[in-house]
């Protein structure tokens, strides 16, 4: 996420207006939508009232993906019985049609049996358990589409 992109989105989380950080801040509104627009950067004085007013670190205002931020606390209160209930592939389907579809054309016993036998070997040569296999081999079929992108 590109700094003004973190600038709008930290002060629309907020509930503020442009007016109201600039006030706070003594700039011009037009000063906080150039900088919103990428148009100018704040100094790096301004950034740490800006981090302040927004209630967030100057790490997490200048280096941050709050989208990242917002997964990881949705992620920390799940707990199993609240994920148990979800549908992810219909969740995600609406984001990527291919996965309402790919059973009427994958041959997905194939693929089953392939991913249980890594899955397997996962289990008996390093012990882990059928979650942290699978977490594993998820993990490496996102680095492994990652690094092809």
């Amino acid at each position: 996420m590109s700094l003004g992109n973190s600038l709008f989105d930290a002060r629309k989380k907020k509930g503020l207006s442009q007016e109201e950080v600039a006030e706070k801040l003594g700039v011009s509104r037009q000063t906080i939508s150039k900088w919103e627009t990428e148009e100018t950067v704040p100094d790096i004085y301004q950034a740490k009232k800006l981090a302040k007013i927004y209630g967030l670190s100057l790490d997490e205002l200048i280096d941050t993906n709050l989208d990242q931020k917002e997964i990881a606390e949705v992620i920390k209160n799940t707990d199993e019985k609240k994920e148990a209930k979800i549908n992810w592939t219909n969740a995600w389907s609406k984001k990527y049609p291919v996965l309402a579809t790919y059973q009427q054309e994958v041959d997905i016993d194939r693929y089953a049996r392939q991913i249980r036998e890594m899955l397997t070997d996962l289990q008996v040569k390093y012990h882990y358990n059928n979650l942290d296999s699978m977490l594993v081999l998820k993990d490496i079929l996102y680095h492994e589409w990652k690094d092809k992108k």
